[in-house]
């Protein structure tokens, strides 16, 4: 009699349902993460130092990818392919998925484009291709096919058609080109069939700027991508255009701190408005597809125009309370934000080390969190989690009194 109970007990157990938790054997898409708040974006760069001779490890990137899973960043964005890096990224997170099927990375895959003399002392011709775009798009299109559980976007350059990177930047007609030859090899099944396919570039060059942008060809190629990836930077715009930053006249009795958030604010509405001149440009070409932000973020320190002997606008509670409004207007509108950028890379400014551009990442090349994931540390979201033999720490060793010395008031007075 035991006997006999032993097996039913067994059987019973054997057709059981499990509980599983993730989406291990669940097919992801392009169409399925966008605009999907359980999986939000960040732009990702693994250099940890001043030279990209240098490239990040597998090993290390797996380091990368398990502190940006305990953040719950389950899409991460990449910029070129011409570096092994990419390469490593993907490789990293096989392994990962390997050890633990209910792992999930999903990549949208940059292929980087030039014009032809770009970078030389040559003339730029914006209507034709740099001699290494073909491989750029050789090598993308190989990794997709190679890793189609992971890759699920490609991306025809990265702000390459906008005026004012005029070391490179093409005319549409280079970036239409390579988007309607990806297209074609998802028709030919040479690519899989549900990989979406965009640019990623400035809102002003998707038809949120000037005529100048308003080109036959650019409405051709609104048409051609699967959707509409496009960047916005008011921090920048603190220096260029600071029409909505400053302190207006009826908040000159708030205290420094709330005069700030207001300006924050403002930056935010500044960039909704771009993304919304964005959407009207495309609906009055008789186009209505799906619009996300690939690009934009907020820097913590800068030497340059953007620090405290320009706009002020740089420091750690400014790219926090950024980062946190524009992350509840994302998701509460269905719109995917790739922030820039998960971890600080000194290589993009190695000239000088204050640039801007060296500290738009969430955590420095210190090991060490930003005002935005202090709270993160104290919750213990990355216990046990390390990058370059360090623990997750916090900057200014968590000390509210020492980060407000850094933060400055905008000076500018607006007009209510």
């Amino acid at each position: 009699m035991n006997k006999i109970l032993f097996i039913i007990i067994c059987l019973f157990v054997a057709c059981s349902p499990t509980k599983k938790v993730g989406v291990k054997g669940n097919k992801m898409t392009a169409q399925k993460l966008l605009g999907n708040v359980g999986y939000q974006g960040i732009c990702y760069g693994g250099y940890r130092t001043p030279s990209r001779d240098i490239e990040p490890t597998v090993a290390e990137i797996k380091e990368d990818l398990k502190i940006l899973s305990a953040m719950n960043i389950k899409f991460i964005r990449t910029y070129n392919v011409h570096y092994k890096e990419v390469a490593h990224l993907l490789e990293a997170i096989t392994e990962l998925k390997e050890k633990d099927p209910y792992f999930e990375m999903y990549v949208m895959l940059g292929a980087w484009i030039d014009c032809k003399n770009a970078w030389t002392d040559k003339t730029p011709i914006r209507n034709e291709n740099s001699e290494r775009n073909s491989t750029e798009i050789t090598e993308a299109v190989r990794l997709a096919n190679e890793y189609p559980d992971i890759v699920k976007i490609i991306s025809v350059g990265n702000e390459a058609m906008v005026k004012w990177a005029w070391a490179y930047y093409v005319d549409p007609v280079i970036i239409l080109k390579w988007v309607t030859y990806l297209q074609d090899l998802k028709k030919q099944h040479k690519l899989p069939e549900e990989l979406w396919i965009t640019s990623s570039d400035n809102f002003a060059s998707w038809g949120g700027g000037g005529n100048e942008y308003h080109t036959d060809d650019l409405n051709k190629l609104i048409k051609a991508v699967d959707y509409i990836s496009m960047h916005t930077y008011p921090m920048h715009d603190t220096h260029y255009n600071p029409a909505f930053w400053g302190i207006k006249e009826n908040e000159q009795s708030l205290t420094e701190k709330q005069k700030i958030n207001s300006a924050i604010k403002r930056a935010v509405d500044y960039s909704i408005l771009q993304y919304q001149s964005v959407v009207t440009y495309m609906k009055s070409i008789g186009v209505n597809k799906p619009v996300h932000i690939g690009e934009t973020g907020w820097a913590t320190s800068s030497n340059e125009q953007y620090g405290n002997d320009g706009s002020k606008a740089t420091d750690e509670y400014k790219s926090a309370r950024y980062y946190e409004l524009m992350r509840n207007w994302t998701n509460s509108a269905g719109v995917t934000c790739f922030f820039f950028e998960a971890f600080d890379e000194n290589w993009k400014n190695s000239s000088n080390p204050l640039g801007s551009e060296n500290h738009f990442g969430l955590i420095d090349l210190q090991s060490q969190a930003k005002y935005l994931l202090w709270n993160s540390v104290d919750k213990g979201v990355f216990k046990g989690l390390m990058r370059n033999g360090k623990p997750i720490t916090k900057t200014y060793n968590g000390n509210d009194t020492a980060l407000w010395q850094d933060v400055k008031t905008p000076t500018g007075i607006l007009k209510n």
